[in-house]
């Protein structure tokens, strides 16, 4: 398989609901030195007040900062946005960016741009998808969670969480929304941020490993070590069933409540053509309910692992890693799902690949039934 996942540009994509600071975290972003060479695509030039940072104007959609940074506003739809971009950029138009950030409106479900960014063909031969990152106001971010859905797949989502506001709550406020958080999204740390000011090395380059990767690297991304132990906290059981936590919202529904996490595990290898019928299975039953995939696949045939990433329906065109990570043996498949637990995962993907204890590789038993055909729209293609 090629690999030509570093020569692209990557594409972060911020989030987050109405009032959680994203603006607020956009202008201070637009003006930090580290985001030289960086396009930023946002909805409104005027709403991040840039009076007195443009060098140029490139047209009237396109601002250059001194910062270094080129800020774009949206002209008709996303795919069209980029591809002038790229166009600016490849003759000489606009600085020689190397990396870009997308607003999202504060309502936006981020689940459409991150299929946009993984299939458009416009986009494939330039751009790849990064990360997301999602804004959560420290003051109101408990009760948005508790009244919108919408709220919570953007924290489910996220590959990167920034706490806003943080100094206008109290620390016992703080602590319990970041506890719910890493609930949510256990392999996010929440990022705690006051007025906007971060690293942009710190929410930037969250997307899947590539050749070069670190050891180190491979773990944040994938820390399939905070969803297995996620248990309680990330509800991977069904509470209606009988759990024993008593935390302060115990009794009373929650959106996130209906999100769970978990990884599932493998020393065996397995054949590819398995991977892609038991994930093509899984994507037509519950292709809405699986929010996230991230894994490392040990597969027959290949001495280095391969790395899958997928968001509902659609999976990236899967990479292969230049050795595997120190420690880091064997298949590991990180799941974000809604209204999906671990017990049904398992359930579709156990008679294809060897992820239960005592599980043969490619093992075929349907319990006297073959399973429904699969029509497969995640481009797997061939390791």
């Amino acid at each position: 398989m090629t690999n030509f996942i570093a020569e692209r540009i990557p594409i972060s994509v911020l989030t987050g609901f109405l009032g959680s600071g994203k603006t607020t975290l956009l202008s201070r972003l637009l003006r930090h030195p580290a985001m030289s060479r960086t396009a930023v695509v946002i909805n409104e030039l005027g709403e991040v007040g840039l009076d007195g940072a443009l060098v140029e104007a490139v047209d009237e959609e396109m601002v250059v900062l001194d910062s270094g940074c080129i800020c774009c506003t949206v002209r008709g739809d996303l795919v069209e946005t980029l591809g002038r971009l790229r166009e600016a950029r490849e003759n000489g138009r606009g600085p020689a960016f190397e990396r870009v950030l997308v607003e999202t409106t504060g309502l936006a479900d981020p689940t459409p741009i991150l299929h946009t960014l993984m299939t458009d063909p416009a986009l494939a031969a330039g751009y790849r998808m990064d990360g997301v990152i999602t804004t959560i106001d420290a003051v109101l971010g408990a009760d948005q969670l508790d009244r919108h859905t919408q709220s919570v797949k953007q924290a489910a989502l996220a590959d990167r969480l920034v706490l806003t506001k943080s100094d206008l709550a109290d620390p016992e406020t703080v602590q319990a929304l970041t506890a719910r958080l890493r609930s949510i999204n256990p392999a996010v740390v929440p990022i705690r941020v006051v007025r906007g000011a971060v690293d942009p090395d710190a929410l930037l380059g969250a997307g899947h490993p590539d050749l070069a990767s670190r050891t180190a690297d491979v773990r944040a991304w994938l820390n399939e070590e905070a969803a297995a132990q996620d248990g309680h906290g990330g509800h991977g059981h069904d509470c209606a069933s009988g759990c024993d936590h008593h935390g302060p919202h115990h009794g009373a529904f929650r959106h996130d409540d209906r999100i769970a996490s978990f990884c599932l595990s493998g020393d065996a290898p397995m054949d590819w053509a398995d991977v892609d019928e038991a994930f093509g299975l899984l994507l037509q039953l519950h292709g809405e309910q699986v929010l996230r995939v991230k894994g490392l696949l040990d597969v027959r045939g290949s001495d280095r692992p391969i790395v899958i990433h997928g968001v509902q329906h659609l999976f990236s065109e899967p990479a292969m890693l230049a050795a595997w990570p120190d420690g880091m043996n064997g298949t590991r498949i990180v799941f974000i799902t809604h209204d999906l637990p671990e017990a049904r995962v398992r359930q579709v993907l156990e008679p294809f690949l060897p992820i239960a204890r005592g599980a043969e590789p490619g093992r075929r038993d349907h319990g006297g039934h073959p399973p429904p055909p699969v029509t497969t729209t995640h481009p797997h293609g061939e390791p």
